[in-house]
């Protein structure tokens, strides 16, 4: 039978533990709960990714989290959910439908809708089968036999239901309202959905003629500016402020709109910035929100003047009808000019708002859409925006950074009536049907609806709703709700959501209305509210600029070639793809290493602090790859020197075995218990950050780097019992160290937790990931035991120090005095490998000797080495010219007039830095001279 050392690969091999371990942990059930309804509940939902596509370094790095919460939380004992799904994403999806059939030359329309939907559940499948993939590649514990798809029937009988109470209960209605729209999508899109970014433009001044001659003030005409000429072929009116004593006595007054066989009455409202431009503005209340508004006020017409492709239609002369809109503009414009209505055309500056999916610029249009009453009172007097407030201002949902809460009410506070229809095809149809004469019938089925109709014919609405309206449902819809189903009880409101701060208003603000409003309950007791992944400069990631970093290609390696083709294949400006290639090849010159599912996951953890975004650094994936390396070494060490040999669990004649602990044993079951806490206390604050900074510091600097080597010398010259206590807390702290590391590392620990767990005699459950959470001990804290090895570690430092500046080879064993208390003798043999000397000599006095001395607390020390002075005099002398004759020629570069405002900041801050580097040695080597002379 082979031995738990020969079990284990000589080298980290991530790829194939990986490949090992997720089927089998699937396959055990043990990412489902227990369902124990005595236990502490904790659930995290999954932001459901859209099925467009691939997940991204955005995914990877929430599920990191998600993924290590769920798992720390699993080891508590806690009766633990995370729940998966995917969004059906109407617009984003159809987009990615529709555009594969555009390169095949057909459009939706030439399928018409049910083969085009049926396109569209195909795309779904496949690229939710990639999603779902990835997901197990990132080891996401997700309980897959719960997984969701938001149009699923279950999920979509939810949709209906919501939909159907919110319209009884008078806060879902139909209306002609103006809204945003996209004449490229044809769909109106939500605000948040728009993109206003400034822009070039003009601002026309174009003449409006007095109908009637101005006795009082001698004008002929009104000059009024606008940056959409085009729309004045829907006027309503043109208004002037109410104190504004030039036009005054004008007000009720009309003007003849140019081109158009149409008077405008002058109207007044405080609206009007009297100061800006002529103090005259157009209203054109169908094509523009605030002019709408002003309609609204005054009842003035509302006057479309473009079809929902955005070209110019029946309402408007002859002359323009059948225009595309900003081609209307330019023949507009010239006819102005030419019929002397145009006064002049200024450069301006100008927000112009774009659709996030097209690009194309919005236009607010005049349509029958579906609305949500934001701030209609219910019967308990309060609106659902109102109920979401509420309940933050309370406290039950907390926002981690504290300071989201202001955003979240900001938004609350200012929000208008949301627009949930969209003209699209993909997504969830409206449950509504129309009779003959255009009333409509609101309810949860067809035949619901016939029912209430009473014989008549009956035609669903086309229209589907937002995204977000179904998306809002899903902590209780997921859950079984309207049902008071056990996982209902148990898991809302779940435990925290985690999400980046781009969706605070698309999803977590109806999550928190709707689950306020339906059900009484909160949606989620905790948001943390994570910053977006960017690149290592700080720029956001996406294909358009070629920055994208694939996850899978982190952890699986990519070679440049791949890695090159990807990043230049779907350029939005494909001349770009040169720049993209040269910087990728200056990044990556041979590609992407494998780093492991591990290594990343890692550094993700190490880079989540409370911020607003994570720059990327790919070398922090190859520093925790060694720490993998490291960690996978140290096991094998460990087991090399343990396997097979006397820890002290077996019982001799019925009794226990002597075991006494040195001072290291109890410093490192010390620290031990400071890093549980530590971790622990990061992990329920949601500081990855710190609970990854604890872990590494703990494994590398202390237990791998000083307890491993302190553990050597006991084991080799200690008593039985010391040697039984050293093995027994070598592999008893590298149990608790897999243990605590496992939420964030859930590969590598298990492999290694599988050898090391049966001879700590701590393996009583098949996998590490139902195996006990660590819990600190601090009364296993010896502050005596810490003292020691602050006075070991210094000895060690101020000896290897002297090893430095006299230039000794590590090859080059010496002796060391040791002037100090008589005490000092116990840290001798430990001495002895960590400075790499001969021997050790602890004395009153140090030797009278011209040999360099280092000062440590409570010592003094000196190496005793046989110098031949000239030949190390010449050697020093001969380096020292060296180092100058460097330092002369960077400070010659920095002197050189105009070098420091002209290179570029980095190089000259690095020639700095190299010039600060070769002072020091040169101190120092002077400092060496010195001393042997």
């Amino acid at each position: 039978m082979s031995t738990a050392l020969e079990q284990l690969a000589k080298s980290y091999e991530p790829a194939a533990i990986e490949a090992n371990w997720y089927p089998r942990w699937e396959s055990a059930h043990y990412f489902s709960p227990s369902m124990d309804m005595d236990a502490p509940s904790f659930c995290i939902q999954l932001p459901p990714p859209n099925v467009t596509g691939t997940l991204h370094m955005g995914h990877a790095f929430n599920q990191t989290i998600m993924d290590g919460l769920t798992r720390y939380h699993r080891m508590k004992g806690d009766n633990t959910l995370w729940l998966p799904g995917t969004d059906h994403a109407g617009i984003a999806t159809q987009i990615v439908v529709e555009r594969q059939l555009d390169a095949q030359g057909v459009s939706r329309h030439d399928l018409g809708r049910g083969p085009f939907i049926e396109k569209v559940w195909e795309w779904k499948q496949q690229s939710g089968d990639t999603i779902t993939g990835q997901m197990r590649r990132m080891g996401a514990s997700v309980d897959w036999s719960r997984e969701y798809f938001t149009m699923d029937d279950r999920m979509s009988g939810v949709v209906s239901e919501v939909f159907v109470r919110l319209f009884e209960q008078g806060l879902i209605y139909r209306g002609k309202r103006l809204v945003n729209w996209d004449p490229v999508l044809g769909t109106a899109v939500s605000n948040l959905e728009v993109i206003s970014e400034e822009e070039d433009g003009h601002l026309w001044h174009i003449r409006y003629p007095l109908v009637e001659a101005d006795a009082q003030g001698g004008l002929t005409h009104l000059t009024v500016a606008t940056t959409r000429p085009e729309t004045m072929l829907g006027d309503s009116a043109v208004m002037v402020h109410p104190d504004d004593e030039r036009y005054a006595h004008l007000i009720g007054k009309k003007v003849r709109l140019p081109l158009c066989d149409r008077d405008l009455t002058i109207i007044a409202d405080d609206y009007v910035d009297k100061e800006f431009g002529t103090g005259v503005v157009k209203v054109t209340p169908a094509h523009d929100f605030n002019d709408y508004a002003v309609g609204q006020r005054h009842d003035l017409a509302q006057i479309s003047i473009l079809t929902l492709d955005a070209k110019i239609n029946e309402n408007a002369p002859a002359a323009y009808q059948g225009m595309e809109r900003f081609a209307a503009r330019k023949q507009l414009v010239a006819d102005l000019d030419a019929q002397g209505f145009l006064v002049e055309v200024k450069k301006h500056k100008l927000m112009v708002p774009r659709g996030d999916r097209t690009g194309t610029v919005i236009e607010p249009m005049l349509t029958d859409q579906w609305f949500v009453a934001m701030s209609k009172p219910d019967e308990t007097g309060k609106s659902i925006t109102q109920k979401a407030l509420d309940v933050v201002d309370r406290g039950e949902v907390q926002f981690v950074p504290g300071d989201w809460v202001n955003t979240y009410q900001a938004w609350l506070k200012n929000i208008e009536d949301w627009c949930i229809s969209r003209q699209l095809w993909w997504g969830h149809q409206i449950p509504a049907w129309y009779d003959e004469d255009g009333k409509v019938y609101v309810a949860r089925t067809e035949a619901e609806a016939q029912a209430q109709a009473v014989g008549k014919t009956l035609t669903r609405d086309n229209d589907v709703l937002d995204t977000w309206f179904s998306s809002g449902l899903v902590p209780f819809s997921s859950l079984g709700w309207p049902n008071q189903t056990n996982e209902l009880k148990a898991f809302l409101p779940s435990s925290v959501l985690v999400t980046g701060y781009d969706i605070i208003f698309f999803w977590v603000a109806r999550m928190i209305m709707f689950s306020t409003h339906l059900t009484g309950q909160v949606p989620f007791k905790q948001v943390y509210v994570h910053g977006l992944v960017r690149d290592g400069e700080g720029k956001k990631m996406s294909k358009s600029e070629g920055n994208v970093l694939d996850p899978v290609d982190l952890i699986d390696g990519i070679a440049l070639e791949p890695l090159l083709e990807k990043r230049t294949t779907g350029l939005r400006r494909p001349e770009k793809a040169p720049q993209v290639a040269a910087k990728t090849q200056k990044e990556f010159p041979e590609g992407i290493p494998a780093y492991g599912v591990d290594a990343l996951r890692f550094t993700f953890a190490s880079l989540a602090s409370l911020g607003r975004s994570i720059n990327f650094d790919q070398k922090r994936c190859e520093g925790y790859r060694n720490f993998c390396n490291k960690l996978w070494n140290a096991t094998r060490f460990v087991l090399m020197n343990v396997e097979g040999k006397d820890c002290g669990f077996d019982l001799v004649d019925g009794k226990e075995a002597e075991l006494d602990y040195g001072f290291a044993d109890r410093w490192i079951i010390g620290r031990l218990q400071e890093a549980e806490k530590a971790v622990t206390l990061a992990l329920d604050t949601l500081r990855f950050d710190l609970a990854a900074q604890a872990i590494y510091e703990f494994v590398w600097n202390e237990y791998c780097d000083w307890y491993i080597e302190l553990a050597k010398v006991s084991t080799q010259t200690g008593t039985p019992a010391q040697q039984r206590a050293t093995r027994r807390t070598l592999i008893r702290v590298l149990e608790v160290i897999l243990r605590l590391t496992h939420p964030i590392m859930p590969f590598i620990t298990e492999e290694l937790w599988q050898t090391v767990a049966p001879l700590a005699h701590a393996k009583n459950t098949d996998s590490i990931m139902i195996a006990q959470w660590p819990v600190a001990d601090e009364s296993k804290i010896d502050a005596a035991a810490n003292a020691d090895v602050e006075i070991l570690q210094a000895l060690a430092f101020a000896a290897r120090n002297l090893r430095g500046e006299m230039g000794l080879s590590p090859a080059q064993k010496v002796p060391l005095f040791l002037e100090g208390d008589a005490s000092l003798v116990r840290f001798a043999d430990y001495l002895k490998p960590l400075a790499k000397l001969s021997e050790v000599h602890v004395v009153a006095a140090l030797p009278a000797d011209d040999a360099p001395v280092a000062v440590a607390p409570n010592a003094r020390l000196m190496l005793k080495v046989e110098v031949d002075k000239a030949a190390e005099s010449a050697r020093l002398t001969k380096e020292i010219a060296k180092t100058q004759e460097g330092l002369d020629k960077v400070q010659a570069k920095l002197d050189k007039p105009g070098y420091t405002d002209k290179a570029p900041a980095h190089l000259v801050e690095k020639d700095r830095a190299q010039i600060a580097e070769l002072q020091d040695k040169l101190g120092k080597l002077n400092e060496q001279l010195a001393k042997l002379k």
